[in-house]
């Protein structure tokens, strides 16, 4: 958290309100020096060309060759009114008022830092990102050819970002859910047809959540301070001990790659041992 929709929303609430405006000053606040904020400073006297979203990172293209990069972690939040608490970063901004950017963590596992465009080598996570799930390119062959290669279960699979970017907990969750995959079955014994609907399922899961403006759990806000719609909408993600919405049995939960699984043990049964497909 926050995932893709999470970032696509604050993305489009950003954009119209960042492009073309200039950096007047960048400070870091509560912030230590390091990797998680290099170069800050950089941006000062920069124009913000636009807003673009790569998977779960905000990508802020600048006049002078460089980029801005923005990762939300757990807990970040950006707004133009300023916290009262946990703020990491402040970007002065010209133009009308609001005028600033406020950058709050209260965990401290977001980014926000200056590279030169492109060059993502200090961002291994961002390099690295599989194909984006709204991509055209991103087709069933593609993903079936992915997880053919793949070894391991499939929910840890899907979290690494290496076969599809921007998907996090909550909609891997609800993807396989919708699917009756088991987050155990292993990456490459799922059938071409069951990998075929797992992409669609989760793009469909993913456009549903932004137009909701995301999922709000707990720390999530837009950049307008409001809360994300699709918890409402959620049938397995953090409903264990409730009843399955399609079959009633009690929702599990389960520890899966060090990560809390929420899972249907009667629509995902436990995967017969089989072969993996070569």
């Amino acid at each position: 958290m926050p995932e893709l929709p999470e970032v696509e929303t604050v993305r489009r609430e950003l954009e119209p309100w960042l492009t073309g405006r200039t950096i007047r000053t960048a400070s870091r606040v509560l912030a230590p020096a390091g990797p998680k904020y290099a170069n800050l400073e950089r941006a000062a006297g920069q124009r913000i060309l636009g807003v673009e979203r790569r998977g779960k990172f905000l990508l802020l293209p600048l006049s002078k060759g460089d980029e801005l990069v923005l990762h939300l972690g757990m807990t970040g939040i950006l707004s133009p009114e300023k916290p009262s608490i946990h703020l990491r970063v402040e970007l002065a901004l010209s133009g009308p008022a609001p005028k600033t950017l406020y950058f709050k963590d209260a965990r401290r596992f977001g980014r926000c830092l200056v590279v030169r465009a492109g060059d993502y080598a200090s961002l291994p996570t961002l390099q690295a990102l599989g194909p984006e799930p709204f991509d055209p390119a991103f087709t069933d062959a593609v993903f079936v050819a992915s997880l053919a290669r793949a070894r391991g279960p499939i929910k840890p699979l899907l979290l690494s970002q290496r076969v599809v970017a921007g998907l996090g907990n909550i909609y891997v969750d609800e993807a396989l859910f919708d699917v009756g995959i088991h987050p155990r079955s292993l990456a490459n014994g799922i059938t071409p047809d069951q990998a075929a609907r797992l992409r669609r399922a989760a793009i469909a899961i993913l456009e549903r959540a932004i137009e909701h403006r995301g999922t709000t759990i707990s720390d999530y806000r837009t950049v307008n301070g409001n809360v994300g719609g699709y918890g409402a909408e959620l049938r397995v993600y953090a409903n264990d001990g409730n009843p399955c919405p399609t079959c009633s049995t009690t929702i599990e939960k389960i520890v899966l790659g060090q990560r809390g699984t929420h899972f249907c043990p009667r629509c995902q049964p436990v995967p017969r041992k089989r072969r993996a497909r070569r």
